[in-house]
């Protein structure tokens, strides 16, 4: 169908990530899926990133997304928590670089500022206003608020469309090299 499109968002995170999926037509928009990667049973932190890189792949082979927006990690007190995201993060990346998937990075002021209007707002606000915008019924709300985070990745990357890009978005490992340039040197 022309003007379809499927939108997969991540949430990164090492002991539970969230994602979620929204189908796109035309300017409606409306969720397909949304969950958990739960790797709390998994002490091992390099077989957590190896269960990440095999869940969002199995996602991907079932949706098909066309394109993946997923949070910015943000920096904390603990320096070794944001590697340790960070790392989450780019193997996520890394799944929907091997697919071939656009990527866009929104900080998570940018989404929930996009999804209620408030940078500041709560992550159980941002649950209700997607249950809102996307008429989800109180049983389809999850338990773990990382998969509403996640659809609201999605969603904001929604709502950018169609305007002048703002974020960061790589098409491949190189496009990423090209924009990071300054950032590493």
């Amino acid at each position: 169908m022309k003007g379809e499109k499927i939108i997969l968002g991540i949430d990164p995170g090492t002991n539970v990530m969230g994602y979620g999926l929204i189908r796109v037509v035309g300017n409606k928009a409306e969720m397909m899926a949304m969950g958990v990667i739960d790797m709390r049973r998994e002490s091992d932190p390099y077989l957590r990133l190896g269960r990440i890189f095999e869940r969002v792949t199995g996602i991907i082979d079932e949706f098909l997304p066309d394109e993946m927006a997923i949070e910015a990690p943000f920096f904390g007190k603990n320096v070794q928590s944001m590697l340790k995201l960070g790392r989450a993060q780019g193997v996520a990346i890394a799944a929907a670089i091997h697919h071939d998937i656009p990527i866009h990075e929104y900080a998570p002021l940018k989404i929930k500022m996009a999804i209620t209007g408030n940078g500041g707002a709560s992550k159980e606000q941002v649950a209700g206003m997607l249950q809102r915008l996307l008429k989800l019924d109180s049983k389809e709300m999850p338990k773990f608020m990382d998969a509403t985070d996640a659809l609201g990745a999605a969603y904001c990357h929604f709502m950018q469309s169609g305007r002048p890009e703002s974020e960061v978005h790589y098409k491949s490992w190189k496009d990423y090299v090209n924009k990071n340039k300054k950032k590493d040197d």
